[in-house]
């Protein structure tokens, strides 16, 4: 029986140098920054027990680290601290005291790598020994009254060296309040890459447990967003848009792909994603058990944020992806 294909899209299937060529979408290290942990002291290189690969480092750690990273041709992290409880208070004063280990490690990184991007953290809960991203009162997480302490934290980072701040609090009106900080003491250079859709998810349990800053009481839910829901995440890149953001970001990254898509669509800013440490977990696990190929499980998962609409990934692969690509 005679039977005409007129297209034929195998044709295009049938070698690895033609899958190449008509490739759609492709990730680079030049998309990724690599999350970072950093501790107190010195000598210190210790393993995430929840996150395999993955270490808290002290700053001269931290800088021997980062000649192998930049080496792999890494461009950027974000660096996030883990205090002892002895450091923290309500007010997470701590955050922006100009000798704090934190604050003296960004300057650390920035006179030895003056060409890594350097992205911080700004949220109380690090320092908080209520363990919540804004300010507890009477029990309740109140949003004005933290903004002040975003803004000396924000500020002191910058003066650190930091390059992109990374609001990830989620309270109402703090991209503008960080914007006017920085500009009225003349950091209109530093960027700011907003936590603009950030979910209360379950997928945050091994990064919670590398810096030990699981809230003290309830959860996260009155000022991280609903994950049910999508328009929502409209409006809050719609108001970080409009108070200066210069990046959005959607996290986690794998369960709100749709989010990705949907921000990337309706702004012109650059989209971020958070690969999160629930989903490198999941993936390592998995791959320790023999149950997937951890290598390719990396690159697919990768590939679909990058396809779904993030310009910029946020990754604890990035190492990892780097050494697989050199």
């Amino acid at each position: 029986m005679s039977f005409s294909i007129p297209r034929r899209p195998r044709r295009n299937r049938q070698s690895a140098a033609i899958r190449d060529l008509v490739q759609e979408t492709n990730v680079s290290v030049n998309d990724l920054i690599f999350p970072m942990f950093l501790v107190d002291g010195s000598g210190v290189k210790s393993e995430v027990k929840s996150m395999p690969g993955i270490y808290r480092f002290s700053t001269d750690t931290l800088l021997e680290e980062l000649r192998e990273l930049t080496d792999l041709g890494i461009k950027a992290i974000d660096l996030f601290p883990n205090y002892d409880e002895s450091k923290k208070d309500r007010l997470a004063t701590e955050s922006y005291r100009q000798d704090t280990f934190y604050l003296k490690a960004l300057r650390a990184v920035k006179e030895n790598f003056p060409d890594l991007a350097l992205m911080t953290d700004v949220a109380m809960d690090p320092y908080s020994s209520d363990g919540h991203d804004g300010l507890v009162e009477n029990g309740q997480i109140v949003n004005d009254a933290t903004l002040e302490i975003l803004g000396k934290m924000a500020l002191a980072q910058a003066q650190a060296g930091a390059d992109i701040l990374g609001p990830s609090d989620m309270m109402d009106g703090r991209v503008g309040y960080i914007r006017q900080v920085l500009d009225a003491e003349g950091f209109t250079n530093v960027s700011i890459m907003s936590y603009t859709a950030k979910y209360a998810s379950a997928f945050y349990g091994p990064f919670r447990d590398a810096l030990d800053s699981a809230p003290r009481f309830g959860d996260k839910k009155t000022y991280q967003m609903n994950p049910a829901n999508r328009r929502e995440a409209l409006i809050e890149a719609d108001l970080d848009t409009s108070e200066g953001a210069d990046f959005l970001m959607v996290k986690p990254a794998l369960a709100y792909l749709d989010i990705i898509r949907e921000l990337n669509n309706n702004f012109d800013l650059p989209i971020a994603a958070y690969n999160v440490s629930g989903e490198y977990a999941m993936v390592k696990a998995a791959a320790q058990n023999g149950w997937l190929d951890g290598d390719r499980a990396m690159l697919e998962m990768l590939l679909s944020i990058k396809r779904a609409g993030a310009k910029v990934i946020l990754t604890y692969f990035a190492k990892e992806f780097a050494q697989l690509k050199a």
